[in-house]
């Protein structure tokens, strides 16, 4: 389940001739490999000032076969993608009351609350017995996620797939982490087409063509996994499924580069690059987090490209939870305060892992 990162940042946008020796200009035309013969510039005094003329060069690469077959075939995926099919906008059913979990199952310290916790600055490292713990916790959550994936059939409800996932999550003993944190109303998340992630499992029928991200994660002997994938029904389009398959790159090669000493930065560079070689989008909202006795602490886990410092640990656990979209990263909430869906309907992907950091490389939990 994503974390929502908030970070207060300056940004600036590069413009072609925006500025000359500390001066701001006001560009009269511009053409690229024509020289500045028609500028004035605005020094910070106000004062118009005449700028000297500057030429630009322009130099050309010889590119060989090879390279040009594969740009020509990027170039093809690209404009297979800016043609994929929209399904019709997501609409929210019926939202059926909380299911019960029995008292002697134990609880998070949150489910109690009902507030949503703070992010916890203590990374999540376990000793020998708390990671045979994180493993059990971990497979639990794969099982139970592969069990939801072959649930999804047209005509099925999401609200369908919520039960059978909190009745497989329960008779394991475990508790359904989502179920009450912050007052998440469900058991398990259902993100379907443009939804990024957080949807809330309704009476909305799948349909023929949807894409669905279903994103489990338990609470089992004092340990959170965590795990997510993106599964199609019935016939999916082809640009739906291409955008599918390269999330799921993506996070493969985010936990490549994962191992003792490496910085986590390296994480959102790989990914970003992957994303952009087939046009897609990395969302920056939703981030990746240290899981364990906690569900959501440090470290955050940025997906695109940033300078945050830090470095991994051996024996640390954190997710990885890329989503990628075909159009806009820019999203909007409903009213529920949960559902993220793309602001341009564009539909979205998601993949997630636990992993455990060792010496040389690290260690998938959610596998079984």
């Amino acid at each position: 389940m994503a974390s929502t990162a908030f970070r207060s940042s300056s940004s600036s946008s590069l413009h072609l001739c925006s500025s000359f020796n500390g001066q701001y200009l006001a560009p009269s035309r511009c053409f690229i490999g024509a020289p500045f013969t028609s500028y004035s510039s605005l020094s910070l005094s106000g004062k118009k000032q005449l700028c000297p003329p500057r030429k630009f060069h322009v130099s050309a690469k010889k590119v060989s076969g090879l390279e040009e077959a594969i740009r020509i075939r990027r170039l093809r995926e690209l404009e297979a993608t800016s043609k994929v099919r929209r399904n019709p906008p997501l609409r929210r059913g019926r939202v059926s009351p909380r299911l019960l979990v029995p008292d002697h199952i134990p609880r998070p310290p949150y489910v109690e609350s009902g507030v949503l916790p703070d992010i916890s600055s203590e990374f999540q490292i376990p000793g020998p017995e708390g990671i045979v713990k994180m493993k059990a916790a971990c497979e639990l959550a794969a099982r139970v996620l592969n069990f939801a994936g072959t649930l999804v059939k047209p005509s099925v409800t999401t609200n369908e797939i919520d039960k059978a996932v909190h009745d497989m999550i329960v008779e394991a003993g475990a508790y359904p982490s989502p179920l009450g944190y912050g007052g998440f109303p469900k058991s398990v998340c259902t993100s379907v087409n443009e939804c990024m992630c957080h949807g809330i499992p309704d009476s909305r029928q799948l349909q023929s063509g949807d894409i669905i991200n279903i994103d489990v994660t338990v609470y089992l002997d004092g340990y959170h996994g965590d795990t997510s994938k993106t599964f199609f029904c019935g016939e999916v389009d082809e640009g739906f499924k291409r955008l599918v398959k390269v999330t799921e790159e993506c996070l493969e090669k985010g936990i490549a580069v994962c191992k003792d000493g490496a910085s986590f930065k390296k994480i959102g560079k790989r990914i970003s690059e992957h994303a952009e070689k087939y046009g897609y989008n990395v969302v920056e909202r939703f981030v990746g987090h240290g899981v364990g006795p906690v569900f959501h602490s440090e470290p955050l886990i940025y997906h695109y490209r940033n300078d945050e410092p830090g470095h991994m640990v051996e024996g640390q656990t954190f997710t990885i939870e890329p989503i990628l979209t075909i159009g806009t990263t820019e999203c909007v909430t409903w009213p529920d305060n949960w559902t993220t869906l793309t602001a341009d309907g564009g539909v979205a992907a998601q993949f997630e892992h636990t992993i455990l950091i060792t010496r040389t490389g690290s260690e998938i939990l959610t596998k079984c």
